[in-house]
């Protein structure tokens, strides 16, 4: 093996998102549901993000799409993040193959679908995914395929998220499962399940929250934390031991509140009517 490959491999291969958390450094992260160009990466870069997460679930974005602003993301020096809308081999392959440095799998409940996403993410042995021989998180590249595939089953996030309060009382389990590098909790699917949607004081959402915090924290996976948009809450939480992986928005929300804005400084523009 050429020296120079190696030590570019090996710097290849660890997720930056799970190096910062493992030195407790924040991450952030920027959603994107609305965007269709590669310019939300380089806006999300220019303005400190660390990384992205195309939300494929709650838009309908193709992956051909999601891959090319992937790509973009990757060229700018952040992580790009794929939220898939199922649990389906095929999509989580092409997302890897087209960009993406982690899948965030939506709505686990069980350790079986939880392993069903991390063989889809990992090449053999640790899974299934399809081999290929060149790929962009390493610059299209050609290099052996034992390396390749060694190479990005390190530098893949499998990222499981937990929404509903069957979910959690397996989540000792699922956190536990190799594979999975980062265990999330999605509290507005979680509100809504419990009867209570949008309370995230509510003492039965806090019970649960509390209660996922500490199973991690026993297995040693770190816990994301999302869908809370009271600073006070998000950072008692962190306090406790959730990790200070921060959601800044979604490109939509965060159109919607400046276009708001800027019509409000557009209205005082205008002269004050005379009496």
């Amino acid at each position: 093996m050429d020296e120079t490959l190696d030590s570019w491999l090996a710097a290849k291969a660890g997720n930056p998102l799970m190096q910062r958390l493992a030195r407790g450094q924040p991450v952030t992260a920027l959603g994107v549901r609305g965007s269709r160009t590669g310019e939300i990466a380089r806006i999300a870069r220019q303005t400190g993000h660390d990384a992205i997460w195309i939300d494929l679930e709650h838009s309908t974005m193709s992956t051909d799409v999601a891959a090319q602003i992937c790509s973009v993301a990757l060229d700018v020096g952040i992580v790009p993040l794929v939220r898939v809308p199922e649990r389906e081999y095929g999509i989580i392959g092409r997302l890897l193959d087209g960009g993406a440095l982690g899948i965030i799998a939506p709505r686990i409940e069980e350790v079986a679908e939880a392993a069903e996403v991390v063989a889809a993410c990992r090449f053999p042995p640790r899974g299934r995914r399809s081999a290929i021989a060149t790929l962009p998180q390493l610059e299209m590249r050609r290099v052996p395929a034992a390396r390749l595939n060694e190479t990005m089953n390190r530098a893949t996030l499998v990222k499981i998220l937990i929404e509903t309060p069957r979910g959690i009382d397996q989540i000792e389990a699922i956190a536990a499962l190799d594979g999975v590098d980062l265990v999330g909790l999605g509290v507005n699917d979680l509100t809504a399940e419990l009867g209570v949607p949008g309370d995230y004081g509510h003492p039965e959402v806090r019970r649960l929250l509390e209660q996922a915090i500490d199973v991690c924290k026993r297995v040693g996976k770190p816990l994301a934390i999302g869908g809370i948009g009271d600073a006070a809450q998000v950072t008692a939480l962190i306090a406790r031991g959730a990790a200070p992986f921060l959601f800044t928005g979604i490109d939509t929300e965060l159109l919607l509140t400046a276009a708001r804005g800027r019509v409000e400084q557009a209205l005082r523009t205008l002269p004050v009517p005379k009496a």
